[in-house]
């Protein structure tokens, strides 16, 4: 039913769990399917992404673009993590996802955006006299 890339991921996913002192965390679901994701990051000093993990329940194909997204993002800048979209995303899964499936995709990377914006936003708020 799925691509090799998918159920490679969703069958063994990679960077599966919590960070213990994240700099950003951000969960949110998707109310159609019932899927529900947290990824966290840790970031270096240098501002890069150190680390990333996700926990959830998921199906395969949000499990799967958990777990390549995570790969993805470390080493990467907040900039670059927020340049991601939602058509390279897909493309990672190398594989045909019905539309009714792309949210599916999309929700990692979205949690991944909210979770950026959030951490920029309070980065400004703590900067504020």
């Amino acid at each position: 039913m799925y691509g090799e890339v998918i159920l490679e991921h969703s069958r063994h996913p990679r960077n599966y769990g919590s960070l213990e002192s994240p700099d950003l965390r951000h969960e949110h679901d998707n109310p159609l399917c019932g899927d529900r994701v947290r990824i966290e990051m840790s970031l270096a000093p240098d501002g890069s992404v150190r680390a990333a993990r996700f926990q959830g329940d998921l199906c395969a194909i949000a499990k799967a673009a958990s777990s390549l997204l995570t790969e993805m993002l470390t080493g990467m800048t907040l900039e670059e993590a927020s340049s991601i979209t939602h058509q390279r995303m897909v493309e990672t899964l190398r594989d045909e996802i019905p539309q009714s499936r792309l949210p599916c995709a999309h929700l990692p990377l979205d949690v991944v955006h909210a979770a950026i914006a959030e951490y920029r936003s309070s980065q400004c708020t703590s900067r504020e006299p």
